[in-house]
C-alpha cells in the first residue's frame, strides 16, 4: 500500500510544530518499509538567522532530524499501540552513522527526503536515509531511533 500525506495528516502523525516540524509532504509512503518526503526549505526558517547572516545555509543536524521525523511517520503507520504524536510515546533520534553532506542547502531548496527501513522492531528502529535538492545528494547517513514510553 502506497500512501500520500498532507500537512494536516503529518500532524495527526508526529508531535512537531513550527520551527520544528521539517515535514511539509510526504510523497509516498509504504508503512513500515519507506517514504519519500519533501521538505520545503524558506528564507523564513529561524536558523538562518545565525546560520549565517551572509550566507544562508540549513544546518546539516536539521536535515538529519527532518531525516528522522520521514522516519517516524512510516515505521508505526496503522499500528494503534504506538503513535509519536499522541502523548504515551516518545520517538528519539539516538544515533547517527556515516553522516555525509555532500553541498549546502539554501532557501528556495526543496529537500527531497528517501528513507528505507533496515530493522524496526518495538524499542529500537534503523535506517538508512538520504536527502537530495534538484536529483544531486547532499545529505546521507544511517540513524537510529529509540521507541519510549513516556511517564505521566
Amino acid at each position: 500500500m502506497v500512501m500520500e500525506l498532507d500537512i494536516q495528516e503529518i500532524m495527526q502523525r508526529l508531535p512537531h510544530r513550527y520551527p520544528m516540524l521539517l515535514v511539509d509532504r510526504v510523497l509516498e509512503m509504504v508503512p513500515g518499509k519507506s517514504i519519500v518526503a519533501i521538505k520545503n526549505v524558506s528564507f523564513n526558517e529561524p536558523f538562518f538567522i545565525g546560520h549565517f547572516p551572509d550566507r544562508p545555509v540549513m544546518p546539516g543536524v536539521m536535515i538529519i532530524e527532518a531525516l528522522a521525523q520521514a522516519a517516524a511517520l512510516f515505521s508505526f503507520e496503522g499500528q494503534d499501540d504506538v503513535n509519536p504524536a499522541d502523548k504515551k510515546t516518545a520517538y528519539y533520534l539516538v544515533g547517527v552513522d556515516g553522516a555525509r553532506f555532500r553541498r549546502p542547502v539554501v532557501p528556495g531548496d526543496q529537500l527531497r527526503m528517501e528513507v528505507v527501513a533496515d530493522r524496526i522492531s518495538r524499542v529500537m528502529c534503523k535506517y538508512t536515509a538520504k536527502a537530495t535538492v534538484d536529483g544531486q545528494l547532499v545529505a546521507e547517513a544511517k540513524i537510529m531511533c529509540a521507541i519510549r514510553p513516556v511517564d505521566e
